[in-house]
């Protein structure tokens, strides 16, 4: 059974427009790299077309990864419908306990999350322990050794 790739509109409109980049513009420079690195002769022993071989059949991987998420892809809209209960598309403020700071996150399926711009995945420890979660409440997040605890203080 093939996994389900949540997206937002947005998401999918822009794995669509990454996708068509890939097909049109990214295929098209490596094929001229290829054919570049052709005319330097003896191909087994020539590093460019080596490079530019391997450099297709990544084009290719991503290439087929992106379809196959929007093949399998669930669209939801970028706000939950319950502004009381987190869920897909909830802006999420926590307060951690343990550095005593607030941390605000948006919850998304993991084909957008990025962690690093306070998006998380509903799959990731800390956003399967907010899902159904509401404001006032408590969760604890195990992660390697301890545990990280968090109180809801906002939704969105």
């Amino acid at each position: 059974m093939a996994e389900v790739h949540i997206l937002t509109p947005e998401g999918k409109k822009q794995l669509e427009e990454k996708l068509n980049f890939y097909k049109t513009v990214k295929r098209r420079e490596v094929a001229k790299k290829i054919g570049a690195a052709r005319e330097f002769g003896d191909l087994s022993e020539n590093s460019e077309y080596d490079a530019a071989k391997e450099e297709q059949a990544l084009v290719e991987a991503e290439i087929s990864e992106m379809e196959d998420i929007l093949l399998s892809c669930q669209v939801v809209s970028g706000s939950p419908k319950n502004k009381d209960v987190i869920g897909i598309g909830s802006t999420v403020t926590l307060y951690d306990e343990e550095f005593d700071e607030e941390i605000t996150y948006k919850i998304l399926g993991s084909t957008e999350s990025d962690p690093a711009n306070g998006i998380i995945s509903n799959l990731s420890p800390v956003g399967s322990a907010l899902m159904g979660k509401q404001k006032g409440e408590e969760i604890v997040v195990k992660s390697g050794g301890a545990d990280a605890k968090y109180k809801i203080l906002a939704i969105k």
